[in-house]
Order: C-alpha cells, then structure tokens, then sequence
C-alpha cells in the first residue's frame, strides 16, 4: 500500500544488488532464550527475514529476527525493504524465507481479490490456501489488526459522543468534516464505499480534505477536520490523543498480523511453528500502539524496542 514507488524503481535491482533491501546496519540485536528456547536443529540454517520500511514493519522485522537468532539460527536482517511490492517480490524470487505480513495484504494487494473476507480466521485460511501454489505458508496469524480507521481527537469524540462509525449518522452537515488520503479516497475499500455502508451520501457531508497521510494525524488532532484516515496501530494514535472509533458495521478489511514463511524451511523446520505459536498471541493492537509510539513520539530505535519488549515478555532474556 505504501512507498510504491520507490519499490518499483528498486525492483529492477533487487536480485543483483539487493537495492535498498537491508536495514542500514543489517544487525540483528543479540538476546538469549527465554520462552522461546535455543534449537540445535537451527545451527547453521540461513533464514533471510525480509520486512517494509515503515515503523512497525522496522519493528516486527527486527522481532522475527531477534528471535530466530536466539533460537539458534543464523540471520540476514533484511529490515528496511521498500514497500510491501519489495518484500513480495524478496519472498517470491527466494532472496528472503520469511516477512511479518497482513492477511490482507495478501489477499487483496498480492492475490488481487476485490472483496474481503469478514471473518479473521477465514481470511487467513484463505491466503495461506491460496499462496500455497506458490510455496508460501502463512501461520495462525496475531489478534492485531492493521486496517483502516476513521479517528477524532477525544476532547471532540466526548462533546459529540461519538465512539462508533455508526454514530456519524446522527451528526449534523458541520460536525462531518474529514480529512482523508488521496488513494482511499477512489479505494473500493475506502472512503465512499464506507459512507455507504454507514448510510450517509457526501451531500450529507461538511469539508472533506485529500491530504498526505502522515498530516491526517496532525491536521485530525489540531481539529482541522474532526475525523480523520487512520491505520488502527499507529504510534501517533495514543500520542496525539485520539480516539479510534469502532468499526461497527465491519466494512474494513482485515489486515490480522502473521509470519510468511517459504514451505521448504517450514516442511524442513516445523519447529518455526513452536517459535512463532509463542509469538503472535502476545502481538495485539493495544502492544502494537505502545510500541509503534515508543518509536514514533519517543524516537526510540525500532530494533532496541523489538528487543527489549521481547525481553519483557519474558520470550528472550538478557
């Protein structure tokens, strides 16, 4: 969805120069086990983690391979990969054998369905299904939801007593003013398709602003449009005080978190499953938010805040 761009331009490299695929230092950060436990069966297997450019994909990559590493394999750090175009493309041509990935990502951006499915686990069957032609496995995927969302700052949620999307329909013309980015706009999955569903017609609505996405966040909290385009796990949500309003009607895709990883180092290791079956359950929105942010607003280094949340997780030690 993201830096489209800037993927396609480094495509026509990546198999021979790797464009822009690893982080700048490539360093995987050094922990011990914990719940996850060291495998001998690991020693010396090459497992290439290839994750997006955005904060938490330079989050989650650096977990996958913080812990693999401590499981007892040997890690290329391929963090910091432009776009979800770039890591697609690592993971089909075997330049990487496992990315942190969206279910529907898969479905909609990489398999090219128009329409989601609503149900979590249903999704995710689908995708790993599906991608299995080609020998991609996507695991039992984390409770967190990386979609779509509309957001208003909480002084205003509270004068208006909003909390739900349904709640819009009760607003007058003034109240609905919305600041959204320019492709969700014309999205079958965004902007009018959801009026829609919750009733309203933009005749109904007030000022509506096609902005950047990363100042809907700001433009949204400084009250120059009272809801606006969010993704649910961004860092900047708690910290610009903002509330999500509850997708009521469940019109947004599902984007639930899991690991792909390449079928031949699955059917040779399965004990990846042990590792990660660990892993996901503990990876939820409100975790996602709080980590995103620590990075965002607090301008911590994604690969220490991957290491050190598994470390309190008690999944790695020090």
């Amino acid at each position: 969805m993201r830096h489209r761009l800037l993927a396609i331009l480094c495509l026509a490299t990546i198999l021979s120069a790797s464009c822009g695929l690893q982080s700048a230092s490539g360093a995987v950060l050094a922990a011990k086990p914990g719940l996850i436990q060291h495998y001998d069966s690991l020693r010396d297997v090459q497992i290439t983690v290839a994750a997006k450019d955005f904060t938490e994909q330079l989050v989650l990559g650096n977990i996958v391979a913080i812990i693999l590493n401590a499981a007892g394999a040997s890690v290329t750090n391929m963090t910091n990969t432009p776009g979800s175009f770039g890591v697609r493309q690592s993971m089909l041509k075997r330049v990487a054998n496992i990315s942190p990935e969206y279910t529907g990502t898969g479905w909609i951006n990489y398999l090219g369905h128009a329409d989601p499915i609503k149900d979590p686990v249903a999704q995710w069957q689908a995708v790993n299904r599906e991608d299995a032609a080609n020998r991609l496995v996507w695991l039992p995927p984390a409770p967190m939801n990386n979609t779509y969302a509309f957001a208003i700052r909480e002084s205003e949620a509270q004068r208006l007593g909003v909390a739900k999307l349904s709640d819009l329909g009760r607003l007058s013309r003034s109240d609905l003013t919305f600041c959204v980015e320019s492709e969700f706009a014309s999205r079958n999955d965004g902007f009018i398709p959801m009026l829609k569903t919750y009733g309203l017609s933009t005749a109904q609505l007030g000022r509506v602003t096609n902005l950047d996405v990363g100042v809907v966040y700001t433009a949204t909290a400084k009250g120059d449009c009272n809801f606006g385009e969010v993704f649910t796990t961004d860092g900047r949500i708690p910290a610009l005080k903002l509330r999500v309003l509850q997708d009521d009607r469940h019109f947004f895709p599902l984007y639930n978190l899991t690991e792909v990883i390449d079928a031949d180092l699955l059917t040779a290791h399965p004990e990846l499953r042990e590792v990660f079956a660990l892993l996901n359950p503990r990876l939820t929105n409100d975790t996602m938010l709080a980590l995103n942010a620590r990075v965002d607003s607090a301008g911590a280094d994604p690969a220490i805040v991957a290491r050190d949340w598994l470390i309190d997780q008690g999944l790695l030690s020090r």
